[in-house]
């Protein structure tokens, strides 16, 4: 049983980075989803899409992959000479230590160069829109 989906998530992202994977691919959830929407729009990754089981076991012939979920696909981003965008990853609250920041506490990665994503009242957002929302919440992890 896994207790952590999201660590799980950015674990697979961070090996299949430092592999120099083209894409990581993870069981789907709401919150994974929103994350790599958020890893997309600053910048992080190429692209996300959610496979659905059936397209997965066509394309997987092996019986012993058989899923009955739906799978994300996260698109890696590289730079010209293969060097990585993703530097590292790292979960900050985890179940067994949950990490609030206030409004007027948020924090900040690498002096503002990377990005911290909070969960807040008003769905997933980055440490700077929770800023300029005037807003606070639990921080998921750092990106940088």
């Amino acid at each position: 049983m896994l207790t952590d989906p999201v660590a799980d998530m950015l674990t697979r992202i961070r090996n299949a980075n430092k592999a120099l994977h083209e894409t990581a691919s993870m069981p789907s959830s709401r919150l994974k989803v929103e994350i790599a929407k958020i890893l997309k729009e600053e910048g992080y990754i190429k692209g996300y899409k959610i496979v659905s089981s059936e397209d997965w076991n066509q394309t997987h012939e092996s019986k012993a992959d058989n899923r009955s979920f739906a799978t994300l696909v996260v698109e890696l981003k590289y730079g010209r000479s293969r060097e990585r965008v993703i530097t590292d990853l790292k979960r900050v609250s985890k179940p067994g230590r949950r990490v609030y920041a206030r409004k007027d506490r948020l924090p900040r990665v690498l002096g503002g160069m990377g990005t911290a994503i909070l969960s807040t009242s008003s769905g997933l957002v980055t440490s700077r829109t929770a800023q300029e929302r005037g807003v606070g919440g639990e921080v998921i992890c750092f990106v940088w």
